[in-house]
């Protein structure tokens, strides 16, 4: 099994790739494999809506986004880690997230998900439920811990001190360890859900008077 796990923090050895760390350790002891990207420091442009993944299969922009699909596609868990600014992930993690799950047909359902975040002291469940959102859009369970998955931390490699932070990751590693066997266990016996066709709504109405 592997896990790809994304550091969104500019600071590729900062507060976020400590909680990453303390996390990587959990699924060495469950024979998982893991990799980390950094993506923080790139520089990634956001999505210009010019449907070209739609025909290509790939996004227009050949950058770190694209290195990153066939990594995604074949990971059976997904960590995203950020850090927190102005109660909101870093712009540049957030750029690369919507180009990568827009851009990427493949089926995202029963992939696990988790977020991380990191901060001097608040924003964090703001920027957790952020992130937490191209999971649950994407058929992808998310894995919990016991208190949301947050470090605490001001300057780089500080989060080490937060005892509570680190055992934060610890468990949600684990709980994310069992959730991808129980899953993989399920799709043996069982096979994924049933796939409707997609009903896509929207809210303008031609009988408006």
């Amino acid at each position: 099994m592997k896990v790809l796990m994304i550091n969104g923090s500019p600071r590729a050895e900062g507060n976020t790739y400590a909680a990453l760390q303390e996390m990587e350790k959990i699924f060495k002891e469950e024979s998982i494999e893991t990799e980390i990207l950094h993506v923080g420091s790139m520089a990634v442009r956001g999505c210009i809506a010019c449907g070209s993944c739609a025909k290509n299969g790939k996004c227009v922009f050949d950058d770190v986004v694209n290195e990153a699909a066939p990594k995604f596609a074949e990971c059976d868990g997904l960590v995203v880690g950020s850090p927190v600014y102005y109660a909101s992930a870093n712009a540049t993690l957030i750029a690369f997230l919507d180009r990568l799950f827009y851009s990427t047909g493949f089926d995202k359902t029963m992939k696990v998900g988790a977020s991380v975040v990191a901060a001097r002291r608040g924003g964090l469940s703001a920027t957790f439920d952020e992130l937490n959102k191209y999971f649950t859009i994407s058929g992808m369970p998310v894995a919990s811990s016991q208190y949301w998955n947050s470090i605490h931390g001001r300057t780089p490699g500080e989060a080490k001190e937060d005892a509570e932070g680190l055992q934060t990751m610890r468990v949600l590693a684990r709980n994310m360890a069992f959730l991808m066997k129980s899953i993989a266990l399920g799709k043996e016996k069982y096979g994924l859900p049933e796939k409707e066709d997609r009903v896509s709504t929207h809210f303008i109405r031609g009988d408006m008077v």
